[in-house]
């Protein structure tokens, strides 16, 4: 990202461990000072930047499905960052407060295009599984989204699926499921309680199982 008078940085970095933040992103070249990101060091900005943007990158592109509205967003949300800086409390990863920013423009750009989920959040507790008994009416395939997705010709069809699901399920299974973020970062991420998370991310894992799991049947086993 180009820098201009004043860069745009701050994203991520997982834990704030005193006046350091611990980034764990591809390429990341070790701690940066929280201290310094504070106060509005240029550099310590400029490293978060190139550590963590194709991270944050593919969260939002996973949200909007739109890499040209993606990289917007993505601008948008280090730009925010930086002017947002001071209202930071520490009271959460830095990487977590960032993400909050870009899901929530994400998000709000879905919302502004219209570009709404397909399914209705009655639909999605329809295509729960059933039971009788305590046992499956009908036994769903073994199988894993995240594993899923690395497979090159299924991922448009998870993709699809992923985005059939109402917005704030969709949200869950994207941060939970194929980013790995724990139960409590993606409750603060998204500004819910850990047990909303794990309602949405049961219902949205049983709506997404129902949509592929004919596919899945058909999928080569490891």
């Amino acid at each position: 990202m180009e820098s201009t008078e004043k860069r745009d940085p701050v994203h991520g970095a997982p834990p704030d461990e005193g006046d350091l933040v611990t980034t764990t992103a591809e390429g990341a070249e070790g701690p940066i000072s929280l201290e310094a990101l504070m106060a509005g060091d240029e550099k310590a900005f400029e490293q978060l930047v190139m550590q963590e943007s194709a991270r944050l990158f593919r969260v939002i592109v996973r949200i909007i499905g739109d890499d040209d509205e993606a990289q917007s967003i993505l601008q948008e949300t280090f730009l925010q960052a930086y002017q947002r800086m001071s209202t930071f409390r520490r009271e959460s990863k830095l990487t977590t407060w960032l993400y909050a920013i870009g899901i929530n423009l994400a998000r709000a750009s879905l919302r502004k295009s219209r570009r709404i989920s397909s399914l209705e959040d009655q639909e999605v507790e329809r295509m729960q599984p059933e039971f009788n008994r305590g046992m499956f009416v009908d036994t769903p395939a073994v199988w894993d989204p995240a594993r899923v997705t690395e497979l090159s010709d299924r991922q448009q069809l998870v993709r699809k699926g992923i985005d059939q699901l109402p917005e704030d399920y969709n949200s869950v299974i994207i941060l939970r499921d194929i980013e790995e973020y724990s139960t409590e970062e993606v409750a603060r991420m998204l500004d819910i309680s850990p047990g909303a998370v794990r309602v949405r991310l049961h219902r949205a894992r049983g709506a997404l199982r129902k949509l592929l799991d004919p596919h899945m049947r058909r999928m080569p086993r490891n």
